[in-house]
């Protein structure tokens, strides 16, 4: 049974930080390019930060130099770390996983995160 289980949302004063974590189990994790992706109401989800198996990173250009993505394959995790943050970073925050040449895609349930304006 698949599953991508995220943890560390909440809410953070503004300039503070959080680093979410994403537990996967029932898929081949290393293989996969993880990535996290936010979405707030009426809007349609964003990705905002991505890692392939082989360490490659993108990083939407908002959160660039505030945000970091990083993977433990030994613990099937994928974490980001949240610096900075603004009441723009208001949003669901959803781990997904892909492996890359075919349609096997994953999501989690999602973890709010909440910037106080």
């Amino acid at each position: 049974q698949v599953q991508l289980v995220e943890s560390g949302g909440g809410l953070v004063q503004p300039g503070g930080s959080l680093r979410l974590s994403c537990a996967a189990s029932g898929f081949g994790f290393s293989r996969y390019t993880m990535s996290w992706r936010r979405q707030t109401p009426g809007k349609e989800r964003e990705l905002v930060a991505s890692m392939t198996s082989s360490g490659y990173t993108y990083y939407a250009g908002s959160v660039k130099g505030r945000f970091t993505i990083s993977r433990d394959n030994a613990k099937n995790t994928v974490y980001l770390q949240m610096n900075s943050l603004t009441s723009d970073d208001t949003a669901v925050y959803y781990c997904h996983g892909a492996l890359p040449g075919s349609f096997n895609t994953y999501w989690g349930q999602g973890t709010q995160v909440t910037g106080s304006a």
